[in-house]
């Protein structure tokens, strides 16, 4: 639900032409990075995990020699993408679901504005931290629910502690970076208390389930109680 979502509100500012070079920090398995490529984008995917790279290596081999062409595999760490990349040698980059790891988001987000071209774009995934109480509460853990009003960690469901970041707090900093958000998203408005593990509905249970999030997490107040915020700044 997450990877289609962010693919569909991204397409609306990466669209297949021109062709871009675009960095995917924390790729993973490449699952945004293979369908930029698709799309005839140049790709980067940069991770630090091997294995998680092996897998993307093994999806690419089953594509068409056009698509894995437009791929190039990274090993690294998020946190040095300065060092790894020249400045502005990118038109976009993602970095989705990557910046909750971070316990100082500052110098990860001082990488980024520097690798992006003038013009390009950022697409940033993070959690809500103004909505940290709303999965815990609709499943009735009121315990957790009251201490999630005031923090801004929370655990994953993968059982990591991770942080969160406030719409106001992250526009500003992105902002005092020369990377004004042009527009943002909520991504699972409706879905976030969906067993990870929960089997896909019919065809039609699931277009209609996309329609609806997808309208909500761009509809006001709806997309302000998602459990994931999706920005997207301009380099200025």
């Amino acid at each position: 639900m997450r990877q289609e979502l962010v693919t569909r509100q991204l397409a609306a500012h990466l669209p297949e032409l021109p062709p871009r070079r675009v960095l995917d920090i924390g790729c993973g398995q490449g699952t945004q990075a293979l369908a930029l490529a698709r799309r005839g984008h140049r790709v980067t995917g940069l991770d630090s995990s091997a294995q998680l790279l092996a897998d993307f290596r093994a999806t690419l081999d089953a594509e068409p020699a056009e698509v894995g062409d437009r791929v190039r595999l990274v090993h690294g760490d998020a946190g040095k993408i300065a060092d790894l990349f020249a400045p502005s040698s990118f038109d976009a980059v993602l970095c989705q679901g990557v910046l909750m790891y971070f316990p100082d988001p500052d110098p990860l987000l001082d990488g980024i504005a520097r690798v992006v071209a003038p013009g390009g774009i950022v697409s940033l995934l993070v959690r809500n931290g103004d909505a940290l109480a709303m999965r815990p509460g609709l499943l009735g853990d009121w315990d957790s629910a009251g201490r999630a009003f005031d923090g801004d960690s929370y655990l994953n469901r993968i059982g990591v502690n991770a942080r969160a970041d406030r719409l106001e707090d992250l526009t500003a900093a992105l902002a005092g970076r020369h990377l004004p958000v042009d527009r943002w998203y909520g991504v699972r408005v409706f879905t976030d208390t969906a067993a990870s593990d929960a089997p896909l509905p019919d065809p039609a249970t699931l277009d209609a389930i996309l329609r609806s999030e997808e309208r909500a997490g761009r509809t006001d107040p709806y997309r302000r109680v998602a459990a994931l915020l999706h920005l997207i700044a301009v380099r200025h």
